[in-house]
């Protein structure tokens, strides 16, 4: 089912900032949850506000809280950029789009810069699940919501997961600049096992990605110093 989606009723699908936009929109950043997040926004977040005043739309899909950036998510967040882009005229070739987020949601700006629409111009992520087949047996919590998100895929579950796997997926992922930030006391998805992995293997393919360590921190829990690095680089992708 596709073609639900209409400007009238996008606020029942995501979260957008642009009634607060004053004059051009100049792109958009994508801000993905993290597993097990189902929060709505009946007002106007605190950043929404700093990416308006730069002409930046701000969306945050409301995805299924399990959808680990299954088929289904990607057709669901392309069917919400090209909502936003059809509304205000936005080109599609030109149109800069940042994909973001952390944990799942880490993972989800990574994966979704591989199959999205419409490539994203760069990507930002907060200590993202980069290896989902090593990342199934990490967690207790987390085998029933991986079947769940891959319950009806065509093959078997490990070719499932590697196909949402950004590790797996160097090869597909885009020339576009990656920055990746990872907490180094991160108990929930392992520093080494996760962002060094799969940078060295996208250094390793020549493509344009640089990792930011973050010290004395769990996860997803950047200090003040690295959130304001974070939103910089994604406000940094908007002038380049």
């Amino acid at each position: 089912m596709h073609g639900l989606m209409n400007y009238e009723n996008i606020r029942n699908f995501a979260y957008t900032n642009d009634k607060l936009i004053k004059g051009e929109i100049r792109g958009i950043v994508l801000q993905f949850y993290g597993l097990n997040n189902t929060r709505i926004f009946p007002t106007d977040p605190d950043e929404a506000f700093e990416y308006a005043e730069k002409g930046i739309l701000y969306v945050v899909p409301y995805a299924n809280p399990w959808h680990w950036m299954n088929a289904q998510a990607v057709s669901y967040t392309d069917e919400i950029v090209s909502v936003l882009i059809d509304h205000y005229g936005l080109d599609r070739k030109t149109v800069k789009i940042v994909s973001s987020g952390g944990s799942m949601g880490g993972l989800s700006a990574l994966v979704y810069t591989a199959y999205a629409a419409i490539t994203p111009s760069a990507c930002v992520a907060n200590c993202p699940v980069c290896d989902l087949v090593y990342h199934y047996t990490e967690r207790d919590d987390l085998p029933r919501t991986l079947y769940s998100a891959f319950f009806d895929f065509d093959g078997d579950l490990e070719s499932a997961l590697a196909s949402r796997s950004p590790l797996h997926l160097v090869s597909r992922m885009p020339d576009v600049p990656y920055t990746i930030f990872h907490c180094e006391e991160d108990k929930a998805v392992n520093l080494e096992k996760h962002s060094v992995r799969f940078v060295k293997a996208m250094e390793e393919a020549e493509k344009n990605i640089r990792l930011v360590r973050v010290p004395y921190r769990g996860h997803c829990s950047l200090s003040p110093e690295a959130t304001l690095e974070y939103r910089a680089v994604i406000l940094r992708a908007f002038e380049e």
